[in-house]
């Protein structure tokens, strides 16, 4: 019965770890984060599989957390697909260290290490180990320069940037129906 309790326990408290060699970022002002942020690169995961434009928005819950809608579109399905969560501080509003949740109790760490402080116009983000990790930004595509500095400094952290997926940003093709 205890080993039952403490895998509860382990299973609704999520996993909030950080990667070593990860420090999420500090002076972090949320207000200056929220809004749409367009995935230029991420790590492989089945949530996200064969998906393109995907965007990211933030914005403010009543609660005091942060609502998280993703959105990407899925060729193969010929129709966009979403996933809206929650997203809550665990330390200090003021570090890049969130637990972010899509699926009831179960939270995942969202952990900014990486960011332009001057006019939040791109970001590293990663979860709770190596094996998820985004390039965001605020528009579709960044300089080539960027990039670089960006998966040199994920690769520098532990990541395998030569698995990373570039995400298309184009637009369906003219008469491709926008289901969702």
């Amino acid at each position: 019965m205890k080993k039952i309790s403490i895998l509860l326990v382990l299973l609704l408290t999520g996993c909030f770890g950080i990667p070593d060699n990860v420090k999420p970022v500090d002076n972090f002002r949320l207000e200056k984060y929220l809004g749409q942020w367009y995935e230029i690169a991420r790590l492989d995961h089945s949530f996200e599989r064969g998906l393109s434009q995907v965007t990211a928005n933030y914005s403010l819950r009543d609660d005091g957390g942060v609502r998280v809608l993703n959105r990407g579109y899925s060729e193969k399905e010929k129709k966009w697909k979403e996933a809206e969560g929650k997203a809550f501080f665990v330390k200090r509003p003021d570090q890049g260290f969130l637990k972010v949740s899509f699926f009831g109790p179960f939270y995942g760490s969202y952990v900014v290490f990486e960011l332009d402080h001057e006019n939040y116009q791109y970001a590293l983000v990663c979860g709770p180990d190596n094996s998820y990790l985004w390039i965001l930004a605020r528009s579709p595509a960044i300089k080539q320069e960027l990039k670089e500095m960006l998966i040199a400094k994920a690769a520098k952290a532990g990541f395998d940037t030569s698995k990373l997926i570039f995400v298309d940003h184009n637009r369906p093709k003219q008469g491709t129906p926008l289901t969702y």
